[in-house]
């Protein structure tokens, strides 16, 4: 095997999202493993404050804007590591039969467009390269969601990902391009703190070990996976929802 320790070195990590709390989690980890690390996203002030703790670069980029997305990919040498963790734009609360087919649609077509974008963009490279990695964040829910919340097109959305993936994995594979969703059942730190305790309680319920994935256990799962040590990984999901979501 190769790769040992397990580490990024050599290898530029493109994040969009990477301002966020998800992002910005695995853009620290990435920068720890070794990695070239750049974050995208809509937001500059952001941006900058993430990047400058982490003394990464930054690009102001809409993910959801073709031409952006190409236009930044193209100001890159190489592309080792493609990661979007960009928001949804979901609308959640609303029963279906009350929601306007825009607020249902918003995170499916964000979801889809803003996802097919920058891994397009990225595959371009990684193909001319014969290696790389294109990581999704969401994966297959734990069943039961749905029953819960009112959760409108958000696992719709999930969905959709989930067979880009597939599809990209096929396609990708024989460049030596793999594809690996970090499958989550929640991160309750990523949720704001005044909405925190109840979303918290009902994560970990529906777990075997009793607690949920922190924000930390992101970076490190997102780090295995774009590394050598997870070579043999794609085409799939990577479980981290602390056995909400198994079989």
């Amino acid at each position: 095997m190769t790769g040992e320790p397990m580490n990024l070195d050599g290898k530029t990590a493109v994040i969009y999202g990477g301002a966020g709390n998800v992002g910005g989690a695995i853009a620290a980890a990435f920068t720890r493993a070794g990695a070239d690390v750049h974050l995208a996203g809509r937001t500059e002030a952001t941006l900058k404050a993430k990047a400058d703790e982490l003394n990464a670069r930054y690009a102001v980029v809409d993910a959801l804007d073709e031409e952006a997305v190409d236009r930044h990919a193209a100001t890159f040498d190489q592309i080792d590591i493609s990661v979007n963790v960009t928001t949804d734009n979901d609308v959640q609360g609303t029963p279906m039969v009350e929601m306007s087919v825009e607020d249902y649609l918003s995170p499916v077509v964000s979801a889809v467009r803003s996802k097919f974008l920058t891994a397009r963009a990225a595959a371009r490279h990684m193909t001319r390269q014969g290696e790389g990695v294109i990581l999704f964040f969401g994966g297959t829910g734990e069943p039961s969601a749905h029953r819960k919340w009112q959760l409108g097109g958000l696992l719709a959305a999930f969905d959709a990902v989930e067979s880009m993936r597939r599809q990209l994995a096929a396609e990708l594979g024989p460049h030596g391009v793999r594809v690996v969703t970090l499958q989550t059942g929640g991160i309750p730190e990523s949720v704001p703190p005044e909405h925190r305790a109840p979303i918290e309680e009902d994560i970990v319920g529906d777990t075997l070990l009793g607690r949920a994935a922190t924000l930390e256990d992101v970076g490190r799962a997102a780090v295995f996976a774009a590394s050598d040590w997870g070579r043999t990984i794609t085409g799939s999901q990577v479980n981290i929802t602390c056995g909400s979501v198994f079989g």
